[in-house]
């Protein structure tokens, strides 16, 4: 033990410190703890690891590679895990109603767990889609001195000499049931789509999410770029654990990080990016943790300002290990913080500015992922902000990669995805509709679900760009087409996605972010009173509970009060 902490003031204190502790000292000891470690901080080291999916593999071996970099720096590391739903795994059926409500019960274990055992500090690794603003919101709930990892994406599969990804095989079931796909191409694609351990290798929520946490300042510079197999992701997870320490010293944590503008950096890299739709409802639930106002349209402002500079997938051309190879997330935001677009002055967990964290990135010329600023892709960011008479709370719609952005067509009304799912299928519907999915809000679902097997079914018919869909619910990072989320109020509320009628002629404008259906106030409000609210199936447990407390999309389908309403903070306990 080279250096002594005072923890006076370090929420261990209550378990480790004079003779009333005398009891959990008993516990500590039965585990092989030494006096010495039992006087050092307490630093939980949480991960998402499980094996239910690739995503979340490689955290157990990640894991022990931050214990070290803490054990090493005189803290005294005590590893935990969480739960993880795993949103490939349950896209397309009822288990996607799980998926949002893990967010929360993520935040809620970890909080539960450092509130329980009093733990100084926080290293938090994750793989998963909801995982990671699950992790990070926990950091910001609790503000003792933390920082996120990520356990990197997953590599390319090659099928028929190009990269692919799981997108492809949800795309690939479309194609097969309209006959454009063979039997064993389809078996061939799906055993090389996924070659190694790590999330969604596209500029899906999992990668855009990533990005976030360096951008946000939570992670180390570089962190979320390596690939799960690399063992540079173990470099990654030790110095986590060793800075994790120095912010200790410095009493440096989350909320002194997570400013204003750093969230506004963290929509900068998701709109640059082209990133997930999710982006919108994750950072509003972040920032209510820390008492700050930014939700969806807050969100969409930075979005329209914002170039599209990074060609990644699904609206691109690379995935995540080529942006690495690159670089990493430190190269593009070193061409938005050169092109003014990004705030340099923010701290991050390093105890440096952004600026600092930046100032020796070069900017690579010979290659085609990121562009520079001024030669983006586009000049305006690959993912927009919607409003108008059918969603006054706002929807979001991510057009990367899309050539077309406004549509008119008459509604075709589905009150859940299975029924739109079948309609796909049966190919039932017509080209130039709108296909609207509602009942599937965070709290008419309940649980928001995402509308991947559907979207993708409809691009391997080959008619992703001659339909739209909107929906009260989500789309994956992996949809692409003129596909609109978030839509809100939600259909179970009473919202106008939930008064539509087959016909209804609805336009959507991406370039004028408008979303309207040609009805008149009072047809809607004529319709209002006849509209009655639905049961779910959902009456009981955690989904039940979920639908009783979840607040709009608009805010980040929250089920807390946040931050605003504290009256204490758990690391000044």
């Amino acid at each position: 033990m080279t250096k002594k902490f005072d923890k006076s003031h370090l929420p261990s204190r209550h378990v480790s410190v004079g003779a009333k502790s005398a009891p959990h000292r008993a516990f500590y000891y039965a585990m092989g703890m030494t006096e010495e470690e039992i006087a050092q901080p307490l630093v939980g080291v949480v991960s998402t690891w499980n094996e239910a999916a690739p995503c979340n593999i490689a955290l157990a071996r990640q894991a022990q590679a931050a214990k070290r970099g803490v054990r090493e720096h005189d803290g005294t590391p005590r590893e935990f895990t969480t739960i993880t739903v795993t949103d490939g795994i349950a896209m397309g059926h009822e288990g996607m109603k799980s998926s949002l409500v893990s967010r929360e019960v993520i935040a809620d274990s970890i909080e539960l767990t450092v509130r329980g055992h009093c733990y100084d500090a926080i290293v938090g690794l994750a793989g998963c889609d909801k995982s990671l603003p699950g992790v990070m919101m926990s950091m910001a709930r609790l503000n003792v001195p933390s920082v996120f990892m990520y356990g990197g994406s997953i590599l390319p599969g090659r099928f028929k000499e190009k990269d692919v990804t799981v997108q492809d095989v949800f795309e690939a079931v479309g194609a097969h049931q309209a006959g454009n796909m063979s039997d064993e191409d389809l078996h061939e694609l799906e055993c090389v789509a996924c070659p190694s351990a790590g999330s969604c290798g596209g500029q899906f929520t999992a990668n855009t999410m990533a990005c976030v946490s360096e951008a946000i300042g939570l992670a180390l510079p570089g962190s979320a770029g390596a690939p799960a197999p690399y063992e540079t992701r173990d470099e990654y997870a030790y110095h986590s654990g060793r800075v994790v320490m120095e912010l200790i010293e410095k009493n440096l944590r989350p909320r002194d990080i997570l400013t204003r503008k750093a969230f506004e950096n963290a929509a900068t890299v998701v709109a640059a990016t082209g990133g997930s739709t999710n982006a919108a409802l994750h950072l509003p639930a972040l920032a209510a943790e820390v008492g700050i106002d930014f939700d969806l349209h807050d969100v969409a402002e930075i979005f329209k300002r914002t170039p599209y500079i990074a060609d990644l997938k699904p609206g691109g051309k690379f995935v995540a290990r080529d942006m690495y190879e690159i670089g990493g997330v430190p190269v593009l935001m070193k061409a938005l913080l050169d092109g003014g677009f990004m705030h340099g002055d923010c701290i991050t967990v390093t105890g440096k500015t952004m600026a600092e964290n930046l100032a020796d990135v070069e900017f690579p010329t010979d290659q085609k992922v990121v562009y520079p600023t001024d030669n983006p892709l586009s000049p305006t960011g690959g993912v927009v902000g919607l409003r108008g008479n059918l969603a006054p709370e706002g929807a979001i719609v991510k057009v990367a990669g899309m050539k077309v952005l406004e549509f008119t067509g008459p509604a075709r009304c589905f009150d859940s995805e299975e029924e739109a799912f079948q309609a796909v299928q049966d190919r039932t519907y017509k080209e130039g509709e709108v296909l609207v999915i509602r009942y599937e809000g965070p709290k008419g679902g309940p649980g928001m679900r995402e509308m991947l097997a559907t979207t993708a079914a409809l691009y391997g018919q080959g008619v992703g760009d001659k339909v739209a869909l909107i929906t009260d619910g989500r789309f994956s990072g992996a949809t692409r087409g003129f596909c609109i989320g978030h839509v809100g109020p939600e259909a179970a509320v009473g919202g106008p996605i939930g008064l539509l009628k087959d016909g209804d002629m609805i336009t959507i404008n991406a370039n004028t972010g408008d979303i309207s259906v040609d009805l008149s106030d009072a047809e809607l409000t004529a319709r209002k009173a006849e509209w009655k609210p639905r049961e779910t199936n959902y009456n009981s447990g955690t989904i039940w509970k979920y639908a009783q407390t979840v607040g709009s999309a608009e805010t980040g389908a929250t089920t807390h009060p946040g931050a605003k309403k504290e009256t204490h903070v758990f690391a000044d306990l």
